[in-house]
């Protein structure tokens, strides 16, 4: 055991978070820390940090366990070295070792005594056992990992955003490799390659992780244990957060028969007291009932849980058939290309949820939409088309000196103060919150209130710019209800794989500036990415066989070439024609074999040069080789399609 929290108590003021509440972490625990917004996850990770103390109960520890802690506060930290430099700070013993071993090595220039040498000989020692000669290359790698181009390795940590910077503190915990990871929301600040890649690289981490998140998909994949903090008790419950709903649920069937079976014993006790209790011969048994009433364990009912208002769209004006159509359109930062003679065209009833890493231009793609960019090319707006756009940069449009309810009435929505605080309580604004004024909530509140007001618009054509951050589960489980019902269309960015999946029937991706679209929901673009990424793998070579039928016919496996037609039948007649279409059809498949083995060996020498680093530094060449490497895919893929099509013309005419 790692961790024991037994018992304990902790208030912040008057407010209770915890009450005799226990928790046991062990090695190779994957914990998933849920529970509503508020309600002291963080708090309670802060505890288990050693930064709180508890007023009742203990918190036992191993010794000399290690603890990591992902959190915003990190985000005081400045510094004007490079990222690899602050990554490497997670090597601190190595990196102290390494500068004694400079120092002794300008010392052994002029004294070379034997305890001198002695001392160097240790050094260099220990410095091997804690793997100091890989510290760059891993730290490199892990921040590679979470985005960071080689390029901007040794740019300086303060010239970044706030969710880089976030992106260098998480690769400088991972590297420290403590005994206990603890995760406050970590995917609020990563794309969604970097989410795949912390997702594989936590799947063999050694030590205990414990994440706070609001992204499903990563705690289903993540974790085998969640721990709910919910009216200041831990429950506790085995599997991810798919197999925690369905527990929970059950539970809640089995509290709620519990509670009436109890009532209903309840109400025949009393009627029984009531009836004999003023009765000489009854009042003993009377008493009796009356003091089992008095000791007995009251189940609780089930509560509600967390509210789920319904919040529906009102849609002013219905749209032509096309909302917007991009025609050639070029997009540039400098020497950086976005997109490049592009297009796209938004029909009414399209869902479309734009994905990919960050630096793609999905954003920029955003505001070109929206008639805001600058650019090439030509955007035509369709007929009837009532735009709301929510984004991160619109939150400086709201009126800082209005109080929230006073904010969502200037939309003109025409709805009631009721159904207003009924929606702002859906984005946690409970209470007298609803009095609070624009100017002194922070980010993510604004952000919330941005996002209402986008909901009471009656706009036909939303555009939504990462609208689940700020949100807990319950919110985003809302605004999923409230697009689903959405009469108009939308395009939103979001990383959240699991509002993709439940919101969007189209998907997105800027491709080497090009925009490419899929129809289909994000299940299937992500079933037709497996299958697109099997069939550029190279066929496995045949072993030999060629022209032999070894052990039976193999005609249904690409193990082996299928240019081994049976013998005819002894005495059935030769169809000339037949067995030379048969040869012609042979002959290409060689043919086919051999320019996939060219291209295999032309897409390996390419992959070899976009791993060298320092391809990097020469921008021309690099653009290039990356170019051919994509021109060559494409050509793996379209040769790969055609071997399979001549496979089935072979099989088929045998």
């Amino acid at each position: 055991m790692l961790i024991a929290l037994q018992d304990i108590t902790f208030e912040f003021g008057a407010r209770t978070i915890v009450e005799d509440a226990s928790w046991h972490i062990v090695p190779g625990d994957r914990v998933g820390l849920i529970g509503l917004n508020g309600t002291g996850k963080s708090t309670l990770l802060r505890i288990i940090n050693g930064e709180y103390s508890v007023s009742k109960g203990s918190v036992n520890k191993i010794r000399n366990l290690s603890i990591g802690f992902f959190n915003q506060d990190l985000l005081s930290f400045e510094t004007d070295d490079s990222i690899l430099s602050v990554g490497m700070t997670a090597f601190a013993e190595a990196l102290e070792l390494e500068k004694d071993i400079e120092r002794i090595t300008k010392e052994l220039e002029h004294n070379q005594t034997e305890a001198l040498l002695h001392e160097f000989s240790d050094k260099l020692h220990a410095f091997e056992a804690l793997d100091g000669y890989n510290m760059r290359h891993r730290t490199a790698q892990v921040l590679e990992g979470l985005g960071f181009s080689t390029a901007d390795l040794e740019r300086p940590y303060n010239e970044f955003s706030g969710g880089w910077r976030m992106r260098v503190l998480l690769a400088k915990l991972i590297l420290q490799q403590p005994d206990v990871l603890m995760l406050d929301e970590p995917t609020n600040h990563l794309d969604l390659p970097s989410i795949e890649w912390l997702e594989k690289y936590l799947q063999g981490y050694a030590g205990a992780v414990i994440i706070v998140s609001h992204d499903r998909y990563f705690l289903d994949r993540m974790v085998n244990k969640i721990v709910e903090l919910y009216q200041q008790q831990l429950h506790h419950y085995t599997g991810n957060y798919e197999d925690y709903e369905q527990e929970k649920e059950l539970r809640r069937e089995m509290q709620q028969r519990a509670y009436e079976n109890q009532q209903e014993y309840i109400r025949q006790q009393e009627r029984f007291i009531e009836r004999f209790k003023a009765k000489a011969t009854k009042a003993a048994q009377a008493q009796s009932a009356m003091k089992r009433l008095e000791k007995l364990d009251r189940v609780e009912q089930v509560d509600g849980g967390p509210s789920r208002i319904r919040i529906n769209f009102n849609v002013d004006k219905v749209p032509g058939k096309i909302l917007c159509t991009l025609q050639d359109v070029s997009k540039k930062f400098g020497d950086i290309t976005v997109l490049e003679h592009t297009g796209a065209e938004i029909d009414r009833g399209d869902k479309i949820a734009l994905i990919g890493a960050n630096g793609k231009g999905k954003s920029t793609l955003l505001r070109i939409i929206a008639g805001t960019e600058p650019m090439e090319g030509n955007r035509i707006p369709g007929h009837n088309v009532v735009t709301s756009f929510y984004a991160q940069h619109q939150l400086e449009a709201l009126h800082m000196d209005y109080e929230i309810l006073e904010e969502l009435k200037s939309a003109g929505s025409g709805r009631t103060e009721l159904e207003l605080r009924s929606l702002l309580g859906c984005f946690l604004f409970t209470g007298d919150d609803v009095f609070k004024k624009i100017r002194i909530l922070s980010g993510g509140e604004k952000a919330r209130v941005a996002l209402a007001k986008t909901i009471i618009s009656q706009a036909n054509f939303l555009l939504l710019d990462e609208p689940t951050n700020h949100l807990d589960m319950n919110s985003v489980q809302m605004l999923i209800d409230a697009l689903g019902k959405y009469e108009g269309s939308y395009v939103l960015v979001s990383h959240d794989r699991y509002f993709v999946s439940q919101t969007a029937n189209k998907i997105w991706e800027i491709v080497n500036g090009e925009i490419k679209e899929f129809k289909g929901t994000y299940a299937e673009w992500e079933e037709w990415k497996k299958r697109q990424a099997a069939a550029a793998q190279p066929p496995k070579p045949a072993k030999g066989e060629k022209g032999k039928n070894k052990g039976g016919n193999n005609a249904g496996s690409q193990d082996s070439a299928p240019a081994t037609a049976s013998a005819p039948a002894k005495g059935a007649p030769i169809n000339k024609e037949a067995q030379k279409e048969q040869q012609k059809l042979q002959r290409q498949f060689q043919q086919l074999e051999d320019t996939l083995a060219r291209l295999n060996e032309k897409k390996a020498a390419l992959e070899a040069t976009l791993g060298n680093p320092d391809l990097y530094g020469d921008k021309d060449k690099f653009r290039q080789t990356e170019a051919d490497y994509q021109q060559v895919l494409q050509e793996h893929a379209r040769t790969n399609q055609q071997y399979e099509e001549l496979f089935e013309k072979l099989i088929n005419n045998e």
